[in-house]
């Protein structure tokens, strides 16, 4: 073999490989960096986005997605608006906030609403006597400042002819709210649903032995979590929002058709969790919050926006805000994947 062949071969050789790398970096500057936040902390629910990232569905959208755990949805709504973040997941009542005490703040828009229902509920022990919201009157009941279920209190009372004013509320920690239940210094608490059932059951309380009150079973229709996006990240790049939604939507049909699989996933990412008490925590946000009847007939994502004004209608109530919320700017549905990729 000449050394002309051999030099020759070598060089082609220098050359794919330069041409490899230059197009896998070309790939990459293709992708969009999108900074996620989630609503909390990484449990059984975030297995919705854990799914997706694992199997490689941003990525397949060109989508370079680093995501960070949160706080509760007004600390999601607030990085958004910060701009420190361009996705999130928040509740509709915290934007809703959000927008109405800050009319000069940058816009935020929902794009996909995959919570259907509120989670917000009530929890009581049976040995309180407390059998129905009207117990409630008078009571002690306990909930972070930012809690969901505290802050539609007003619409839940309303809904089921209380004085939102005649409970006592008090401050307590996240951490801390069951616990204080269980040990008698609280009458009840708000919470939500998957959360501080399952966190009651960690302490000992079998669910036969509380009185749980769904706001959504106790007249109160309102939406829960939805995806919310930075109105100028969208505007400049509104490929990537729909690319988003088109690999998230993808990893909940997903999620919904195998629970275990989004567990796995979650796993790991967070080594420590307890994978059966955080599978039945995502099968319970699944089932009663995001595989709704609703949600089967209209597909994922969708919402009705009757029903969003209203809500919208009873928020500006309940919260007292500065100034009206227009409903019609509050969700974009023109990034939502087409209906039939989001039926289940």
């Amino acid at each position: 073999m000449s050394h002309t062949f051999i030099l020759k071969r070598a060089t082609f050789k220098v050359i794919a490989t330069l041409l490899i790398g230059f197009a896998n970096l070309l790939a990459q500057a293709q992708e969009t960096k999108v900074r996620f936040t989630l609503d909390w902390r990484f449990d059984g629910p975030s297995a919705i986005m854990m799914l997706p990232i694992a199997r490689g569905y941003f990525k397949q959208e060109k989508l370079d997605v680093a995501m960070d755990a949160g706080s509760g949805s007004a600390s999601a709504v607030q990085r958004i608006a910060a701009g420190t973040h361009d996705i999130g997941f928040a509740d509709t009542s915290a934007l809703v906030e959000f927008l109405g005490n800050n009319p000069t703040a940058p816009r935020i828009q929902m794009v996909y609403m995959f919570m259907e229902r509120s989670p917000a509920a009530a929890f009581a022990l049976k040995s309180s006597g407390i059998t129905k919201p009207s117990d409630l009157q008078g009571k002690r009941i306990g909930a972070p400042v930012f809690d969901a279920g505290r802050k539609l209190w007003p619409i839940f009372a309303k809904a089921n002819q209380m004085d939102p004013m005649k409970v006592n509320w008090t401050n307590v920690d996240a951490a801390l709210r069951e616990t204080l239940l269980v040990r008698g210094e609280l009458d009840a608490i708000t919470g939500f649903y998957y959360t501080s059932l399952l966190n009651l059951e960690a302490r000992g309380v079998k669910e036969s032995d509380l009185v749980v009150m769904r706001y959504a079973d106790h007249g109160v229709d309102l939406y829960g979590n939805s995806v919310i996006v930075s109105a100028k990240f969208a505007a400049e790049n509104p490929q990537a929002v729909r690319s988003f939604l088109k690999a998230l939507n993808r990893g909940i049909k997903e999620t919904i058709a195998d629970p275990a699989a989004g567990i796995r996933y979650l796993k790991e990412r967070e080594g420590t969790i307890d994978s059966g008490l955080e599978e039945r925590r995502l099968r319970f946000f699944l089932d009663n919050f995001v595989a709704t009847s609703k949600a089967k007939a209209l597909g994922l994502g969708s919402l009705e926006s009757d029903r969003l004004k209203s809500n919208v209608v009873k928020m500006i109530d309940a919260f007292g805000l500065k100034q009206a919320v227009d409903p019609a700017l509050l969700f974009n549905e023109s990034f939502l994947p087409p209906q039939a990729e989001r039926k289940f």
